[in-house]
């Protein structure tokens, strides 16, 4: 049964995770030498699959992190 408590924390970890992944995100955007969006608009694929790859990367370091 899921209870209201374990909701919460769901909630909390799931935005946590979230504002961790934009801002490391941000912060790999900002230390690149070009512009990431930029260069996905203007229809560069190997960037677009850079970025992805990037967001896996992170993702998969933050959810290591909160599961333990």
């Amino acid at each position: 049964m899921l209870t209201s408590a374990v909701l919460i924390a769901t909630l909390v970890y799931a935005g946590i995770g979230l504002a961790i992944f934009v801002l490391g995100f941000l912060l790999w955007d900002k230390i690149t030498p070009v512009d990431l969006w930029g260069e996905i608009c203007k229809g560069n694929t190997a960037v677009a699959i850079f970025a992805g790859a990037i967001a896996i990367g992170l993702s998969m370091i933050i959810a290591a992190a909160i599961h333990g």
